[in-house]
């Protein structure tokens, strides 16, 4: 028996549980990981929420997490028992200290990153490598709008964007996590609690606007972003942290300037093992090079998950935050 953090019902924190249990064996194509490093991020608040709805009940969480694999199922080629391992996609239940997965979702660990780096970065840094890389692929010049700069995925953004030659202009919600984010590499910010964001991209821009929107905000800041892109530009909607994008006239684009919008996630990139792979090299390489820094800002023990989420929500977090089984 190992402990986990499930829960039986959605709602608020206090519908996790830390219990004993048993995790299975793995079967043909997967892999046992006996954790050493959990990652706590936002999609984990939509399954416990409802959300994203959990495939059954009672669900573990979280899909992020790092350690040393401790048995391989049948057919297993590519990763051998004792190796340094980490994930981000998979079946819910990386809130545990021994996690069964597939291991074609599963990557070895370069010798120079450790196994909390790894957990604070894979989930974000691979999502930051699939919407610069990927779905726009920035090539240097361009000016970008990313909302949150100082969060976890923001402040790999801000140091991706810098790497890249990219303006990269991140709204922030106080005076700290703006020099946070521009430590971080952010070209400029713009805090939405005291600014109109709208008139401040036009400041800033003289009145060109931004080439591209990265949201992980949601229907709060939805006509704001597209009000802060050029003609023909491209808002990115990949996250809902106040609530999903719902209702929207599709003509509205077509006011604003001719815009493309898309909703992306990572498992829609990272969906064969070589795409997987190829993502993790080029994010290994920017942390291993020192051009991308990991700030682990908070660490929490693994039954604490709760509070640690309560701390996400409230945006009381900057950088990443772990779990400790």
């Amino acid at each position: 028996m190992v402990k986990r953090i499930q829960f039986a019902k959605t709602g608020g924190p206090e519908v996790l549980e830390f219990v004993d249990f048993e995790p299975k064996a793995p079967g043909a194509g997967e892999v046992q990981i006996r954790n050493q490093a959990v990652g706590l991020n936002f999609i984990d608040i939509y399954f416990r929420t409802g959300l994203y709805p959990a495939p059954s009940m009672p669900s573990g969480l979280g899909t992020e997490g790092a350690g040393v694999v401790e048995a391989l199922g049948e057919g297993v080629t590519h990763l051998k028992v004792g190796d340094r391992v980490a994930y981000a996609q998979g079946p819910l239940g990386s809130y545990s200290e021994v996690h069964t997965l597939p291991a074609a979702k599963v990557a070895v660990l370069p010798d120079g990153i450790d196994c909390d780096t790894a957990a604070a970065s894979m989930l974000k840094g691979l999502t930051v490598q699939y919407l610069m890389r990927q779905t726009f692929e920035l090539k240097g010049g361009e000016t970008i709008l990313w909302h949150a700069a100082a969060g976890g995925v923001g402040s790999i953004a801000c140091q991706w964007a810098r790497e890249l030659g990219v303006k990269l202009i991140g709204t922030v919600s106080s005076p700290e996590k703006a020099e946070l984010a521009k430590q971080n590499g952010a070209w400029a910010t713009i805090d939405y609690t005291k600014e109109d964001v709208v008139e401040r991209v036009k400041e800033l821009t003289n009145g060109a606007m931004c080439d591209v929107v990265y949201d992980s905000v949601g229907k709060d800041t939805w006509e704001t972003s597209l009000d802060c892109l050029k003609p023909r530009a491209l808002m990115v909607s990949f996250g809902n942290a106040s609530g999903a994008v719902e209702g929207v006239n599709i003509g509205i684009l077509n006011q604003k300037g001719s815009l493309f919008v898309t909703r992306p996630s990572l498992n829609g990139y990272a969906d064969t093992r070589e795409r997987f792979e190829a993502m993790c090299n080029d994010l290994f390489a920017m942390l291993e090079s020192g051009k991308i820094k990991i700030d682990i800002a908070q660490r929490f023990a693994l039954e604490e998950a709760g509070k640690a989420q309560q701390a996400l929500a409230s945006r009381k977090t900057t950088g990443s935050t772990i779990l400790l089984p």
